[in-house]
């Protein structure tokens, strides 16, 4: 939960006008939904936007208001309980596959809230009562950097969440009635992109903020490899559905092959073949061809897809040093100016999807799709995780997930960076997950 550089740094002005921005882009992102919508948990593994709204509001006012701010009186004392996602060290929280049933309090409530604990975050900066001198100021803006990057974490889980609960719905709603169906650009050709051998240095080490699990910095060796010059598109996976890619064990991992034969998976979730064949793709505002996007990138498939379709290639996945020493290379953003979220800017559901490779060179490497790597989520040497309950924030999920790189469309530009580590278990696929090849 660290940010990695000194917190004398900090400026009260700055953090003041992109706590704000921050906090109304997340009310942005949800203008469009109907309070019905917002109650909607369509898995366990999402969460009703108005959970959203309500959790991120919560964080701020348990980890600094409540510490920080001697004057500070709880909106509601139950909410502790409430909105408490997974923090053991603060005491029992709901059961996360029940958070659609939180029928109480209601969306103007949960905005009641937030408008509440946005005026006392802004009064207590204003009156400069995080600046005084000492160790409590400095972790109460360290604890309010996180914060801002906590709440950037679940604008993006908004757009997947909301995503996977609309398409849910038998009448397949649409979240924004300007979504374009016009073609794709064509993708460059697919190149390798060669890396030599050697020893290389990892980690994030730079001025501003990363998450703990970013650091500390430390070399590692890697053999000689070579990376994709681009991601992985629909009519490339196309051609691995139609060679029989989901019914062949042998390209299979074991939990893999187990899974496909479970939850009946024929394709990338999202994809629906009609009657005549062809495959179609929900995009959030609309059902479309995939034939008409076959350049655009594949996503929304899982860890055991994606290594299933490297065998298949006859490459493998790269592993998260590969990947973040190709990107130091080479971070030219691909549709990084197209993600919905931009400085503060919320644009339409058109952006809201991984777009064509254009260029020469290394394609796509931030703000496409969530890139799976062959590592397995762990602590870098030397880690240690935070004091008290915020150290809960990354360690504890260090167990039976993978790692995943470069951010995605639904990502929030600034919230972007070579060094940042997601992780999911290997059966998820309502992110914006794809797939880069290596060999």
């Amino acid at each position: 939960m660290a940010a990695s550089s000194a917190t004398t740094a900090f400026n009260l002005e700055q953090l003041r006008q992109r706590f704000k921005s921050i906090r109304d882009t997340t009310m942005a992102l949800t203008a469009g939904l109907s309070e019905e919508d917002q109650m909607l948990q369509s898995m366990p593994d999402a969460s009703p936007v108005k959970w959203h709204l309500a959790h991120t509001t919560w964080f701020f006012e348990t980890f600094i208001l409540e510490k920080f701010a001697s004057s500070y009186r709880p909106f509601d004392p139950r909410f502790k309980y409430l909105f408490n996602s997974y923090y053991k060290q603060l005491g029992s929280h709901p059961f996360r596959g029940n958070r659609g049933l939180m029928s109480r309090p209601s969306l103007q409530e949960v905005r009641d809230y937030r408008q509440h604990v946005d005026a006392e975050m802004l009064r207590a900066l204003d009156a400069q009562e995080f600046s005084v001198a000492g160790q409590e100021a400095e972790e109460a803006l360290v604890l309010l950097e996180l914060g801002l990057n906590h709440e950037q974490q679940h604008q993006e889980l908004i757009l997947t969440d909301i995503k996977h609960a609309l398409w849910s719905s038998p009448l397949r709603p649409e979240f924004d009635k300007s979504a374009s169906l016009s073609s794709p650009a064509a993708n460059a050709p697919l190149q390798w992109t060669e890396v030599e051998g050697g020893v290389y240095s990892i980690g994030h080490e730079s001025a501003g903020f990363s998450f703990d699990n970013e650091c500390p910095a430390h070399n590692v060796y890697v053999q000689p490899f070579q990376l994709a010059s681009r991601l992985v598109t629909n009519g490339e996976y196309l051609a691995f559905i139609a060679d029989n890619g989901y019914r062949r064990p042998e390209l299979w991992l074991s939990d893999g092959w187990d899974t496909v034969g479970t939850q009946g998976w024929r394709a990338p979730l999202y994809w629906e073949q009609r009657e005549d064949g062809s495959w179609w793709n929900f995009r959030a505002g609309l059902m479309r061809p995939v034939a008409l996007s076959e350049d655009e990138p594949v996503c929304h498939i899982s860890y055991l897809e994606a290594d299933a379709y490297a065998r298949w290639a006859g490459g493998r996945l790269p592993t998260e040093q590969e990947w973040e020493i190709a990107a130091a290379f080479n971070t030219r953003p691909g549709t990084f100016q197209e993600n919905a979220i931009r400085d503060g800017v919320v644009f339409n559901d058109a952006a809201l999807h991984p777009l064509s490779a254009l260029g020469q060179g290394l394609q796509q490497m931030l703000g496409d799709v969530w890139e799976w790597t062959s590592s397995s989520y762990a602590p870098y040497p030397g880690y240690r995780p935070a004091a008290g309950a915020v150290g809960e924030y990354n360690s504890k999920f260090m167990c039976n997930q993978y790692v995943l790189r470069g951010g995605s469309c639904a990502t929030p530009v600034s919230h972007i960076r070579n060094t940042y580590r997601n992780f999911f278990p290997a059966h998820v696929r309502w992110q914006f997950s794809g797939v880069r090849l290596a060999r």
